[in-house]
C-alpha cells in the first residue's frame, strides 16, 4: 500500500526485440540486466501486486533473472501486441488483488527511470485523484503511467500494439502528466545498446 492506496504494478517485457536481434530485457547496464534492474526497483516499493509479463524468449529470460517478490506470467499471445499483455497482466493482477485502486505500467528497458521518479508519478496520481497520470517526454506522453480502477474496464478493451495511450483520445478523458525525460530512452537497436554502455562511463 502506498499513500493508503492499493496499487498493482505490471512490468511489460513480452516483446521479441526484433530490431535488436536478442532479448533487450537481458541487456546489461551497470552490471545488471535491464529487466533485473526494473524488478529490483519494483521490489523496493510497497505495491500490493507485482507482476512481470513475459512472452517471446520467456524461458531464456526467466532463467537469467531473479524476480524476488515479482510474480512472473507468460503471455502466450504476446505477438498480438502490447494491448494483449496489458489485458492479460491486468486479469492476473485482479485475480491476486481484487480491490486495487490503481495500476502502474512499466517497461523493462527504460534504464534511466529511477525509483524517485516512479514515486513522484504515483504521488501525483494520488494527490490529484486523477483517472490516469502519464510520463511526458519529447513532446509526447507514455509509460511509465498509472491508471485508476475506474479505467480498468477500458484497459481490458485495448487492442493491437498501441498500449494505453490511445485512451487519451476518448471524449472527456482527464489525465495528468509528469515531465520524465529519462523515460524517452529505451533499448530497441544496437545503437541504443552502445549509447547505454557509454552512459556507464
Amino acid at each position: 500500500m502506498i499513500g493508503n492506496k492499493k496499487i498493482g504494478v505490471l512490468i511489460l517485457a513480452a516483446g521479441a526485440s526484433s530490431r535488436l536481434g536478442f532479448p533487450k530485457q537481458l541487456v546489461e547496464f551497470k552490471g545488471k540486466a535491464l529487466l533485473q534492474r526494473m524488478m529490483e526497483l519494483v521490489n523496493s516499493l510497497s505495491f500490493d501486486s507485482n507482476i512481470l509479463v513475459l512472452g517471446s524468449s520467456a524461458e531464456k529470460i526467466r532463467s537469467q533473472v531473479k524476480p524476488g517478490n515479482v510474480k512472473v506470467i507468460v503471455n502466450e499471445n504476446w505477438e498480438e501486441g502490447m494491448a494483449s499483455s496489458i489485458k492479460f497482466g491486468l486479469t492476473k493482477t485482479l485475480e491476486n488483488e481484487k480491490k486495487l485502486d490503481h495500476l502502474l505500467i512499466l517497461l523493462s528497458d527504460q534504464a534511466l527511470v529511477s525509483k524517485e521518479q516512479i514515486q513522484e508519478l504515483i504521488d501525483l496520481q494520488i494527490n490529484k485523484n486523477s483517472s490516469a497520470t502519464f510520463s511526458e517526454y519529447d513532446g509526447d506522453i507514455g509509460v511509465p503511467a498509472i491508471f485508476s480502477s475506474s479505467l480498468f474496464s477500458d484497459l481490458q478493451k485495448l487492442k493491437g500494439d498501441h498500449g494505453a495511450k490511445k485512451m487519451i483520445y476518448k471524449k472527456g478523458f482527464q489525465y495528468e502528466t509528469l515531465k520524465l525525460n529519462e523515460a524517452n530512452f529505451d533499448v530497441d537497436t544496437k545503437n541504443d545498446v552502445e549509447l547505454l554502455k557509454k552512459m556507464e562511463e
